[in-house]
Order: structure tokens, then C-alpha cells, then sequence
């Protein structure tokens, strides 16, 4: 059973279409949209700002997701995917974004819409990642634009993942 519990009298929201698995830590104030899935050993902490994760995005296994007090909430958009073992903190992820494996995106940080943040990388804070672009190295840094192929290839990981909780969700006793 996921540990899901309020903070200072904010309670997490969950669409009841979103998958949550059974060891995944939601805390005080986050919204999670319409089919989003949250895999496991994730940890989303909204206790001292909030936290609203979009529809159909997926959120996989490892990834920790906070905010700084007072002055950066995280929001991720529609139909993200935020791979395995990511750090989010205090930032913006806009729509259609791909968040690479083990990449730490940091406070103030916006990525726009139909981009991709390669694995391991790291945005330093308050960056702006215009949308359609790749970001990749320590600190992260502009590579190029993204290919039409590519943005094309953001549909299908998220589309993706919806297959992959609605089967957790038919076989979740299993």
C-alpha cells in the first residue's frame, strides 16, 4: 500500500484513473492528473510548496520530487516522462518533455514543452530550456534542436507507459 498522507492539513490528489505502486511516498499538497502513473520507490514530498503532476505523465522508478519553501513549487506538465532515478526540485518540466534516467533538474529551472533532458545530466537553477531542444553534460548544456522523429518519439514513450499502469491497474493483485 502506497504511503500517501497530508501535511499541515494538505492532502494529496489523486486521479483515480493514475497508478500508484505499492511503495511509492506522496506527501501534503500534489495533484496527479488523469492516467499519470507513479512507479515504484518514488518519492513526491509537497509539504513546504506544491506539487502538480500532469496527465498521462509518467513518473518511474526511484524518482524524488520536491520544492523549495516558498518559492519553487514543481509542476510537470501533460504527458511527460520523467525516467528512472531523477531529481526534480523547485522546477517547471513543461508538456511533452522526456526527463532522461538519473538527470537532476533544479529550482527555478523551466523546460519547454517537446524537449529532452538527457540521462545524467544536470540543469543548474533557474535555466530556461526553450521547447524542442536537447540538453545533455554536467551542467547541462544546449546540443541542438530536436528532430521531428524525436518529438514524434516523445508521443510514443508516454503512450507507452498508460499501456503499462493500465495492465498494473487490471492485474494489481497478482
Amino acid at each position: 500500500m502506497p504511503i500517501i498522507k497530508g501535511y499541515k492539513g494538505k492532502y494529496p490528489k489523486i486521479d483515480q484513473t493514475a497508478f500508484i505502486a505499492e511503495n511509492a511516498v506522496i506527501i501534503g499538497d500534489v495533484e496527479i492528473g488523469k492516467d499519470a502513473s507513479i512507479w515504484y520507490n518514488v518519492v513526491i514530498r509537497g509539504d513546504v510548496n506544491y506539487i502538480r503532476i500532469g496527465d498521462r505523465t509518467n513518473i518511474q522508478d526511484g524518482t524524488i520530487i520536491h520544492v523549495t519553501h516558498d518559492t519553487h513549487p514543481t509542476i510537470i506538465g501533460n504527458e511527460v516522462t520523467v525516467g528512472h532515478n531523477v531529481m526534480l526540485h523547485g522546477c517547471v518540466i513543461e508538456d511533452r518533455v522526456l526527463i532522461g534516467m538519473s538527470a537532476t533538474v533544479m529550482d527555478g529551472v523551466i523546460v519547454g514543452k517537446e524537449s529532452i533532458v538527457a540521462a545524467g545530466a544536470l540543469v543548474p537553477p533557474n535555466k530556461k530550456i526553450e521547447p524542442h531542444s536537447l540538453w545533455a553534460g554536467v551542467p547541462a548544456k544546449f546540443v541542438r534542436n530536436l528532430t521531428e522523429e524525436e518529438i514524434k518519439h516523445l508521443e510514443k514513450s508516454y503512450q507507452n507507459y498508460i499501456k503499462y499502469k493500465n495492465i498494473y491497474l487490471e492485474n494489481k493483485d497478482e
